[in-house]
């Protein structure tokens, strides 16, 4: 019987492990994948060999196989989900092994170190599908894109998806402001600002305030109005891995750290009031944005000038931006009143603004955005 020298609870039959199985025999090596465990958040179940108990090989989430172990499971049954890990990066032999135990990929210590931390983390949190992630950009200031946010965020929430409210524009004064959350409890961005590497899906989301159904990352009131690229990388990526919808408010401004944000997006959404000259001026943020975005769509909305002589159609507005209409967003009176009562942007369930947003939602493919 294959020894167990070091393991977590072991799981009944037919159970998934909640951590991957650790197959060799060398010490070091052990020491090493433990340690990459360790930092992961993960515990392993380690094993000489190919454990006897049914259903262990097959039911790990990730199998590890020292190469001094890889005769050992060579008669083991094919799964996907196995990495052969060694030392020797001149060993030319290691590739052939891998083929014979079928394993997916080929890692080197030290080098590949944080792959495989990040690769073992999935397991740890139970990674499914990853978030539906939908930005807004408004064409124009003032021109509501906050506002759809919050309401797009709202409306997924009410409909039953996991929802994640990201603000990412730090001279916006705060989406939690506009929720009626300033002072709820929970971290704000100046919080992340030294965040490198990978941060932890679910501690990200129970650190964040709890507003209207929803998780809400926003600015607070102090000074700091920069966050680094890599902790922006960092923080969108953990948000993306909890699954459901992830709502990202955008500057109009492209730099450095917005381009981070765009690069997570599936979809992004370019609020232009239907006039002339707000779509003169939402053309230089749809030039820059889709040097990273492949995917932005218009919404369209009415103009606060009934009587402005430059109006235009949604349509001809799409055209002249040469981008898709993703539809025409109604104004909604009373949302200033609303929010002073503590109603969000969306908050009433039949308003013009919620049922905009509930026909996008509806619009997107089967299953897409659905809490994991």
């Amino acid at each position: 019987m294959s020894e167990v020298i070091a393991c977590g609870t072991p799981p009944s039959s037919g159970e998934q492990a909640g951590g991957p199985l650790i197959v060799t025999e060398d010490v070091d090596l052990l020491d090493d994948l433990l340690r990459l465990c360790a930092a992961a958040g993960a515990r392993p179940e380690v094993h000489h060999g190919v454990p006897e108990r049914r259903g262990g090989w097959e039911s790990a989430p990730l199998v590890l196989v020292g190469d001094d172990a890889a005769d050992r499971v060579r008669g083991a049954a094919r799964r996907r989900g196995v990495v052969l890990v060694g030392r020797d990066q001149d060993d030319p032999g290691v590739w052939r092994r891998a083929v014979e135990i079928g394993a997916d990929d080929v890692l080197v210590l030290p080098d590949g170190e944080q792959w495989l931390v990040d690769r073992i983390a999935d397991v740890a949190e139970g990674v499914g599908r990853p978030a539906l992630t939908v930005g807004v950009i408004g064409g124009r200031g003032g021109a509501g894109a906050s506002t759809l946010a919050c309401a797009l965020a709202v409306t997924a929430a009410r409909s039953g998806r996991r929802t994640m409210l990201v603000d990412a524009d730090p001279l916006g004064g705060g989406l939690d402001v506009l929720l009626g959350g300033e002072t709820a409890e929970g971290l704000r961005w100046p919080a992340f600002a030294r965040s490198r590497g990978r941060v932890g899906g679910g501690a990200l989301e129970e650190s964040l305030p709890a507003l209207h159904d929803l998780r809400v990352l926003s600015w607070d009131r102090g000074d700091a109005v920069a966050i680094a690229p890599e902790a922006v990388r960092a923080v969108l990526a953990a948000a993306r891995r909890r699954g459901g919808v992830v709502v990202v408010d955008l500057p109009r401004r492209v730099d450095e750290v917005v381009a981070e944000s765009l690069a997570q997006l599936d979809l992004g959404l370019l609020l232009v009031p239907a006039e002339l000259r707000a779509v003169a001026g939402a053309r230089r943020v749809a030039s820059a944005a889709g040097m990273v975005l492949r995917d932005l769509r218009v919404v369209a909305t009415p103009g606060p000038d009934p009587f402005a002589g430059d109006k235009l159609d949604a349509d001809e507005a799409a055209r002249l931006l040469g981008l898709p209409l993703a539809g025409v967003l109604p104004w909604e009176h009373g949302l200033r009143a609303a929010g002073r009562g503590g109603r969000p942007p969306g908050g009433a369930a039949r308003g013009p603004l919620a049922r905009f947003c509930t026909a996008f939602w509806e619009r997107l493919p089967a299953g897409a955005g659905e809490g994991a």
